[in-house]
């Protein structure tokens, strides 16, 4: 008998041992396969991005002439922000006035669209700023850090009404109630409302 219960034991070891042995096989395979499946997704995702490239390039003329349209139509920037659920937040009363000036608005990814893009406001001259061209750029890194930066907006004397003050035209200056939208070109820490912008223009 107790030579029987050793045996049992052994073959119950012996089993034990296989079916191990087994699970780290089948483990191994799983892992190559897996290493098969993200090669292809890599070799797929710089297929796209080769693609997205070349559509890039191909709708710049289309954007140009899009662009040229617009700026035949008046208030169309300030228009289309009010009139979009998301953007329309953006804007404070003092926003509205500059954004009449707001001539064209275009968004650019990087040559490596992987690598960030740039949101360009171009404006007619005018007396807020002394600046036909506000930029903020977002710069994506393989470590997935984003490094962001902006305009530093040049205001006309007394004009700046980022800092909660409000100019008036008799010289008289009243107290600012909302945020204004071009706080953002100075701010370089990302929110969600610039996360979304690129997407939303």
């Amino acid at each position: 008998m107790a030579d029987k219960g050793k045996r049992t034991k052994v073959e119950v070891d012996d089993a034990s041992e296989q079916l191990d042995t087994e699970l780290v096989l089948a483990i191994e395979k799983l892992q190559e396969v897996q290493d098969e499946l993200e090669k292809v997704n890599e070799e797929a995702s710089d297929k796209v991005l080769e693609v997205e490239q070349k559509y890039n390039e191909i709708r710049r003329p289309v954007y140009n002439k899009r662009n040229g349209i617009i700026q035949t139509i008046p208030d169309f920037w300030l228009t289309a922000f009010l009139s979009h659920p998301a953007l329309c937040e953006l804007l404070s009363e003092e926003d509205q006035k500059v954004f009449k000036y707001l001539q064209s608005l275009d968004v650019e990814d990087f040559k490596d669209v992987k690598s960030g893009y740039s949101i360009s406001f171009t404006f007619r001259p005018n007396h807020y700023f002394e600046d036909t061209k506000l930029v903020k750029v977002f710069r994506f890194s393989d470590e997935g850090t984003t490094s962001i930066s902006g305009t530093q907006i040049r205001w006309k004397d007394g004009m700046d009404f980022t800092n909660g003050v409000a100019p008036e035209k008799e010289g008289k200056k009243r107290l600012c109630a909302d945020d204004s939208f071009f706080k953002w070109f100075s701010d370089i820490h990302q929110k969600d409302a610039s996360d979304g912008m690129h997407d939303e223009v």
